[in-house]
């Protein structure tokens, strides 16, 4: 089980963490960004476990003395690697852009607030209200 949770936790983080750079440095959008980051990450992730997977072959495939208890042992891993990397490529990419969303959202809901309860004149760069045209 941390064998699984770590791989799907490691993913995850490969790829929020390429397409919050891609989205903050170079100002692609949220679909853009997760979009590139699966697409660049995709290898790493596929790589790391595929070498999980394996070093569980072995368990999986044993044979002789004790083998009725590991392999058991070794299609579990490798049937939660298959079903943790399948998750993790197709709800990652989900729960980013929904997270973005409710973001955003959230930013416009706390201007329409702020703005409702300061009044709607906006202030100039000296910090002074700017006149409004009855003025």
């Amino acid at each position: 089980m941390f064998l699984l949770i770590g791989i799907v936790k490691k993913n995850a983080i490969l790829i929020i963490d390429f397409a919050l750079d891609a989205e903050r440095a170079r100002g692609l959008t949220a679909t853009q960004a997760v979009r590139e980051a699966c697409l660049l990450r995709f290898r790493p992730i596929i790589m790391t476990t595929l070498a999980a997977m394996l070093g569980a072959l072995p368990l999986a495939i044993g044979f002789g003395q004790g083998s009725e208890l590991r392999v058991p042992l070794g299609v579990t891993i490798i049937g939660g690697l298959i079903a943790s990397q399948l998750l993790t490529l197709l709800t990652t990419p989900v729960v980013f852009l929904y997270m973005d969303r409710f973001g955003n959202w959230g930013k416009r809901l706390w201007n329409r607030s702020y703005h409702g309860i300061m009044g709607d004149r906006p202030e100039d760069h000296t910090g002074q209200p700017s006149p409004s045209p009855a003025e």
